[in-house]
């Protein structure tokens, strides 16, 4: 039988770092957990893609904290509601959907590397659930005795599709419905709270309701913040700015040190274990090279092995001391074509130039050598060099 810890530092850590809200509220959560009741808890991952990024890490350390303090965590593949497709954050209704059999098969992919943080087997190990077992047996009554928990007015208020609507774009009522069948994972799970991202907030809290209303069982919903680069754009597949678990340490190496500055706090807070007073401590302005190296070398020591780390940093340090890039270079904001953003930014006279550059091979990523190829793809973060000496980071 696995014991709950109660130990205060360690509830006051989980409910407080990494943390962005807690729902009805911190102080009826922190004493639930101390009076030792073991909770039953889990996140939801739709396998829209087969890789896991950096982003997702923030939600799986949480994970381990509630595993570690004896709770019961559950891993639950969106498979179900993965063929629906969740609107959250996207400007669009998607041009396709998936397929049961598509999401579990992506899903093996994130489990395998979800285990890099959760423990699947040994002491208090994550149950792995898929909600298509569940969503799948909805009858119509079932599915209508759902939807009367909701008004269209309630739904139609998300950002992203009052957005939508401001610009005339659709809005696929398939997507539409994606809250109801999140929430219906927390009645079919009877579960005592959800963990997830702010972004996710309203499908948590949609679960939230319908387990009031269907089983008259109050739910806590846990939010984490999003992992965001310096223009507060969440770093992730659909922004194709995705640093993935699966990166090589060199490539996550050199990708986190391509990083704006102001990342660095949150990313020492979400994906470290290194103290908050130490942290508060941390001068940016005159360290920020040094630190982005130390927790580059903690995410690889986490994801790999320290070792793995060390020749990642040592790679990194060796390029950096022949020369070859300097600390200081000009930082530009990417998300456009490379001939259009080399043109706008100065870095050549012409579009002209610019084509020559590429057709020559003379414009690379640094931290894979990877050479870019066609002068009009989106240029997304690294550090770079351009003909023989110059190197810019987009950001």
């Amino acid at each position: 039988m696995v014991n709950i810890i109660t130990d205060e530092r360690k509830i006051e850590e989980l409910l407080t770092r990494g943390v962005d809200k807690i729902y009805p509220s911190k102080e009826a959560l922190k004493e639930l957990l101390l009076s030792g009741k073991k909770l039953k808890l889990y996140q939801g991952f739709d396998p829209t893609g087969d890789r896991l990024h950096i982003g997702h890490m923030v939600g799986l350390r949480k994970h381990r904290q509630w595993q570690d303090l004896g709770h019961e965590v559950i891993f639950l593949i969106g498979d179900g509601t993965g063929t629906a497709g969740d609107p959250t954050g996207k400007k669009k209704t998607r041009d396709t959907f998936f397929t049961k059999e598509e999401l579990r098969e992506n899903s093996k992919n994130y489990l395998a590397q979800a285990r890099k943080i959760v423990r699947f087997d040994g002491e208090n190990p994550i149950t792995i659930l898929y909600n298509g077992d569940w969503l799948d047996k909805l009858t119509k009554a079932d599915i209508l005795n759902i939807a009367e928990n909701f008004s269209v007015q309630q739904l139609i208020e998300r950002d992203m599709f009052q957005e939508r609507l401001r610009v005339g774009d659709s809005i696929n009522l398939r997507e539409f419905l994606y809250p109801l069948l999140q929430g219906y994972d927390s009645v079919a799970m009877e579960v005592d709270l959800e963990l997830g991202g702010s972004d996710q907030t309203f499908n948590m809290l949609a679960g939230r309701t319908l387990l009031k209303a269907m089983k008259n069982k109050e739910k806590f919903v846990m939010t984490t913040p999003l992992l965001c680069d310096s223009r507060g754009v969440k770093i992730g597949k659909s922004e194709g700015n995705v640093i993935a678990l699966t990166d090589t340490p060199r490539d996550l190496f050199g990708k986190i040190m391509a990083l704006s500055d102001d990342t660095i706090i949150p990313l020492f807070t979400l994906l470290t274990d290194i103290s908050q007073t130490q942290i508060e401590s941390f001068d940016i302005g005159s360290n920020a090279f040094a630190l982005k190296k130390q927790v580059a070398s903690y995410v690889i020591s986490q994801l790999y092995s320290e070792e793995e780390a060390k020749k990642a940093q040592e790679e990194f340090e060796n390029t950096f001391s022949k020369g070859e890039i300097p600390q200081d270079m000009e930082e530009i904001v990417g998300g456009k074509a490379w001939v259009e953003l080399a043109l706008l930014s100065g870095l050549v006279e012409s579009k002209t130039e610019f084509r020559r550059l590429v057709e020559g091979g003379a414009v690379a990523e640094m931290s894979t050598l990877e050479k870019i190829t066609d002068p009009n793809t989106i240029a997304l973060p690294g550090i770079y060099k351009i003909g023989k000496r110059r190197f810019i980071k987009i950001i």
